[in-house]
């Protein structure tokens, strides 16, 4: 399950309707991207790894936060 949080704080569960892809990949290192922000209309990706690295820094300036790292869990259980 996604998670979207919003600059507010709330989070959305609502499905993946932001579903990121393999084609989707992290700006700090190439890897496959599994969070996306949005900062002043900008998108960031981001890895599950460089996502938990910046989330501090990105948390107080971010107006969304989507995170599909759970994904990786359910991955390994297939």
């Amino acid at each position: 399950m996604s998670q979207d949080v919003t600059e507010n704080g709330a989070v959305n569960n609502q499905g993946r309707p932001h579903q990121l892809t393999a084609a989707d990949r992290c700006d700090a290192c190439g890897a496959q991207a599994y969070i996306r922000v949005v900062v002043k209309n900008s998108e960031l990706l981001f890895c599950a790894h460089h996502g938990r690295k910046h989330q501090e820094k990105l948390a107080s300036i971010a107006e969304s936060w989507h995170d599909e790292s759970s994904r990786l869990l359910e991955d390994q259980r297939s």
